[in-house]
């Protein structure tokens, strides 16, 4: 998996009931776009992730704060 600062992050609830997680990246661990990720999410906490099988990148977000 391969992103850029500004890129869209989505992880998919593992279990029946668990909500959609949305955020931006806002830090990438390597130079090459692999993670850990830091990504801000949409109630302005940030966390350290390590995205797995579940989460899906998308295109750099229009109009988010920078870091």
């Amino acid at each position: 998996m391969n992103a850029n600062v500004g890129d869209q992050i989505v992880l998919e609830g593992n279990h029946v009931g668990d909500a959609r997680r949305v955020g931006v990246i806002v830090e990438i661990g390597h130079g090459d776009g692999t993670p850990p990720y830091t990504v801000e999410w949409e109630d302005g906490r940030r966390t350290v992730v390590f995205p797995g099988p579940d989460a899906r990148i998308g295109t750099a977000t229009v109009g988010h704060r920078s870091a």
